[in-house]
């Protein structure tokens, strides 16, 4: 029996075929150009909605920050029009990143790209923290670093600051990355194959509270049952290590 030898199937179903797709679970066909245009803002929301359904693994990216003495905070924009003075994310300056949503895991870099290349793990610490920092200015080698997540940029703030030896180096970060945007009908969601389905029923719930609000209830459990299960399958598959504290009063 022959097959089809393919196995890219989201990487050809573009943005219009999912409105038309989510359109035809609610019983809509030859929709409008207004509908079209309505669907699509609704699946942009519903994209961004996501970003408050947990971590998305096909969205984390990494990078390096370029110290510079003295300078304790480093701001990634939302996009190049709300600001162009990101950190340098690259040794030769090549690279501006954008889109940074929040920051995982962090170590300050010695010698990056050499045989003697080290890390050392940074500590994520609170604002309280941060803000109970009574010398956030000294200059030093970083040990700790607060995100402060705006409307339009992500601070990363490095405690303590660079010194004269620490801006010959680097912050190493694991950092989460915004979905992106629907953007043209002839484009592909950034989505992974694994949600496509929750995905295109996500989309037909959105739309059935504008069309066939009889359909609202049945099609939100579908949703939330699609998008369960690709949140659990998108998990690390890491292994989890459990020691119990072992505690002995009066020894």
């Amino acid at each position: 029996m022959a097959t089809s030898g393919t196995t890219v199937f989201e990487k050809t179903l573009y943005i219009d075929e999912v409105i038309e797709e989510s359109f035809e679970r609610i019983g809509l066909v030859n929709v409008s150009g207004y509908q079209m245009k309505s669907a699509h803002r609704s699946l942009n929301i519903m994209l961004q909605e996501w970003a408050n359904r947990g971590l998305h693994y096909w969205e984390i990216g990494n990078t390096l920050i370029n110290l510079v003495q003295g300078q304790a905070s480093y701001v990634f924009y939302r996009s190049a029009a709300d600001g162009t003075t990101a950190p340098v994310v690259n040794p030769d300056g090549t690279v501006v990143l954008y889109g940074v949503d929040d920051v995982l895991e962090a170590a300050y870099r010695r010698n990056n790209g050499t045989v003697n290349q080290a890390d050392s793990a940074l500590t994520k610490i609170s604002r309280s923290t941060y803000n109970g920092l009574s010398a956030k200015l000294n200059q030093s080698t970083p040990s700790q670093y607060y995100v402060q997540r705006f409307t339009d940029n992500v601070t990363v703030n490095l405690y303590p600051t660079p010194d004269a030896t620490a801006a010959g180096n680097f912050i190493f970060m694991y950092y989460v990355k915004r979905i992106q945007d629907a953007g043209a009908y002839s484009n592909v969601a950034d989505v992974p194959y694994r949600f496509v389905p929750c995905m295109l029923a996500g989309l037909s719930y959105y739309l059935s509270m504008k069309y066939k609000v009889e359909y609202i209830q049945n099609l939100k459990l579908i949703y939330e049952d699609e998008l369960n299960r690709a949140l659990t399958e998108d998990g690390s598959s890491s292994s989890t290590y459990l020691t119990p504290q072992a505690y002995y009063p009066n020894v």
